[in-house]
């Protein structure tokens, strides 16, 4: 460890040690060595013996800076892991910092874009919009030599060196986080190395804003002409690894519950569309912002009867496949029914739970656990809460809970805060259900069965195409098939009439299986409808034997 790394080591010491967050470290034999060198700092004392557990560590890791706010931010939605009041604390911690020199932020998008901000803006501003830990914005508008001269723009550009210093305190956070599953049985459950892998992958993510126009591009794409929701447009040509300029938007900040009223929002709409808006990205796209916390969320000052959201600070974002999108929608189908035995079986056939697990156990847990949360009325139930419950008692049994699908609960408890927020009397239920109602009954019957063969259409064309020469094939080798069946009916003529069909289906099983699978130039399709037809004629075949005998 080097100098500079000692002392960012002495100072996150100094910090937790001063507000006395060494308390968590349990009295047992195992930590008596750490104890003592918490002894040897007799001079640092606790400042806050009378506050919160969960107040002091937050007041900590704002101190120590962006990093350790961030990594607040992500262990917030880890619910599984910590008690409500140290995430509803940590959840209170406020990603804004102080900006950096303007000077220095427009060197450093000089050199990114390889050339005077000049030639492409007017009017660029020093002081920054805003300003938070991985990156600060600053506004400008296009000058008159460009297509969209006059438009305002905003550019947002990573702070200097801060690559060098997430590294650093990352390599500090795993050397704590090998240390905490040796302190305590339950320092294990906590699984400390791999939450600051999640943390890490995710803001090294958010170094490159490169994915977050990406994001973006996709989100809007998908929000095309659409009255709920608009994603400001990203210009691509001028973004690169650690600069993006992008459309500047103008609303109200989400969170500003009496400006909304002024401007005579019909809130009740407002709410409903926010989850409408969250079940579309699940369901529809499979692709959903997962950061939308207040801070990123705005409201169009337009047409305040029919309110449109603004979403920007598209860095992070969850991808679900169709598993996971039929895990969620029937278990929350089935929590609702009280269908416990079906959100123990679906959890099995998720794969996500070992086959043997004892699904009437599975279900009782189920049961004990969730059948409390109905004693609120059904529009009071939070979605974020059911889930909580099901990965609980699933992790008992161990299910390996899927990172998208964390990112999902996160992103749903803040959709489902702001709805409630912005009209109490949201019925979140009856919102929702027609998304999960809707979706299931897509994914069985004639209109599944119609979408899955358009899907296979360009595979089907491909094989009619090959179809004429894969039939001469197959008759020309018919000749074969022939001459070696009327070779084994002979000889099984001269075998005894007591177990006749058996071996007739065994031996003409195996050559048609064998004589197929020299066909390796056939389409596999064609392959296995010949294969049906040969063993229909031969059960035909037997059944008329029979009928005879």
């Amino acid at each position: 460890m080097n100098i500079k790394n000692f002392r960012r080591l002495y100072r996150i010491i100094h910090t937790f040690l001063r507000y006395g967050i060494d308390e968590v470290i349990p009295e047992i034999p195992l930590t008596r060595t750490i104890r003592l060198v918490r002894k040897s700092f007799f001079w640092i004392k606790n400042e806050f013996p009378n506050e919160p557990l969960g107040l002091r560590l937050r007041l900590a890791l704002q101190e120590l800076g962006p990093v350790w706010i961030k990594l607040g931010q992500m262990l917030s939605t880890r619910r599984d892991l910590f008690s409500t009041e140290l995430s509803d604390e940590l959840a209170l911690l406020q990603d804004s910092v102080e900006a950096f020199d303007g000077k220095l932020a427009r060197q450093i998008i000089e050199e990114a874009l390889g050339n005077k901000l000049e030639m492409w803006f007017d009017d660029f501003d020093e002081t920054a919009l805003a300003s938070a830990s991985i990156a600060q914005v600053h506004t400008a508008k296009f000058n008159q030599s460009q297509s969209l001269a006059g438009k305002n723009v905003v550019l947002k550009v990573i702070r200097p060196d801060i690559e060098k210093v997430i590294k650093s305190d990352l390599e500090l956070m795993y050397r704590l986080a090998s240390w905490i599953p040796r302190l305590s049985p339950d320092g294990k459950r906590l699984r400390p190395i791999e939450v600051v892998r999640e943390y890490e992958k995710t803001l090294l993510d958010e170094l490159d804003l490169r994915k977050e126009m990406s994001n973006a591009t996709r989100l809007r794409n998908n929000f095309a002409n659409n009255e709920m929701l608009y994603i400001p447009e990203m210009y691509q040509n001028l973004c690169r690894k650690n600069v993006i300029v992008m459309e500047r938007i103008y609303g109200i900040p989400v969170s500003n519950i009496a400006e909304l009223e002024a401007n005579g929002t019909n809130m009740k709409i407002l709410a409903e569309r926010g989850v409408k808006v969250f079940f579309t990205q699940v369901f529809r796209d499979s692709f959903f912002h997962a950061d939308m916390h207040p801070g990123n969320i705005f409201v169009n000052y337009d047409h305040p009867e029919n309110p449109q959201y603004i979403g920007i600070d598209c860095g992070i974002v969850g991808q679900l496949n169709y598993h996971d999108k039929r895990y969620l929608a029937e278990n929350f189908v089935a929590f609702f029914n009280r269908d416990y035995r079906r959100v123990a079986i679906m959890h099995v056939e998720s794969g996500w739970t070992p086959e043997d697990t004892d699904i009437d156990a599975f279900e009782q847990a189920f049961r004990e656990v969730c059948e409390p949360i109905f004693a609120k009325p059904l529009s009071e139930i939070s979605f974020g809460n059911v889930l909580f419950n099901l990965f609980n008692v699933a992790r008992r049994f161990n299910m390996e809970v899927q990172p998208q699908l964390v990112l999902l609960q996160k992103t749903l408890l803040y959709i489902e805060g702001l709805g409630r927020q912005i009209y109490p009397q949201l019925d979140l239920w009856q919102t929702a259900k027609p998304f999960l109602q809707d979706w299931l009954n897509e994914q069985v019957g004639i209109k599944s069965m119609f979408r899955q063969i358009n899907q296979r259409l360009p595979q089907f064309r491909e094989h009619f195409a090959e179809l004429p020469e894969s039939l001469f094939q197959a008759l020309h080798q018919q000749k074969q098939i022939n001459i070696r069946l009327s070779e084994i009916n002979q000889s099984l003529k001269k075998q005894s009439n007591n177990g006749k069909s058996t071996t007739q289906l065994i031996v003409i099983g195996c050559i048609i299986l064998g004589i197929l699978w020299r066909f390796n130039t056939l389409p596999i399709w064609l392959s296995v409808v010949l294969l049906v037809g040969f063993l229909g004629l031969f059960v035909r075949e037997c059944s008329q034997k029979a009928s005879n005998d």
